[in-house]
């Protein structure tokens, strides 16, 4: 009987906010992450005995362009597919991440509300901070309830850099909008 060695194929792009180091298998992207961060989420994710590929399989092909338009603010969602491993909790956390709108922010009271766990603010935190999918699901758009910003795999000058660039895109696309529907002044 012979078994299958699981494969898998990383990368490292640039990006406007230092280097992002990706992992996928033939399915689906199963890690976006910072340099910091990277070898924790590797040790969680890689199965032992299985083969790691340096270059791009068609999965980090599609992370890659659609990085690209999101970087140049062209792309507010993203449809590629992916596969996170965490507990149930976790998962639900992280999944309750790719419904805050581009360009807006939830605090971890609105996260922990959301999942109707009022009281799970902190495990709430814990869990958007082991994301294994930075800015694909969008840990970056929670922030302390007072607004203040708090821990980001990234850092805080990432975390402030997409912020910006999500707000300052929303803005521009409500302002075209707003003048479609005003029109001319005569």
């Amino acid at each position: 009987m012979s078994s299958t060695i699981p494969q898998y194929w990383r990368t490292t792009l640039l990006s406007p906010i230092g280097q992002l180091h990706l992992l996928a298998n033939q399915n689906s992207l199963l890690m976006l992450a910072f340099e910091q961060n990277l070898e924790p989420l590797l040790a969680r994710i890689l199965q032992p005995g299985c083969q790691t590929i340096d270059g791009l399989n068609n999965v980090l092909r599609a992370a890659d362009v659609q990085l690209d338009e999101y970087f140049a603010g062209e792309r507010k969602h993203f449809t590629l597919p992916i596969s996170m491993r965490g507990t149930d909790f976790q998962n639900a956390v992280w999944n309750s991440l790719l419904k805050i709108p581009y360009g807006t922010t939830w605090s971890y009271s609105d996260q922990a509300h959301e999942l109707k766990r009022p009281n799970a603010i902190r495990a709430v935190g814990t869990a958007n901070g082991l994301n294994p999918l930075c800015i694909v699901v969008p840990c970056h758009r929670v922030v302390a309830k007072s607004g203040d910003l708090s821990g980001y795999a990234g850092g805080k000058t990432a975390k402030v850099w997409l912020l910006k660039m999500e707000k300052s895109q929303s803005f521009e696309r409500i302002s075209k909008i707003n003048s479609l529907l005003n029109g001319p002044k005569l």
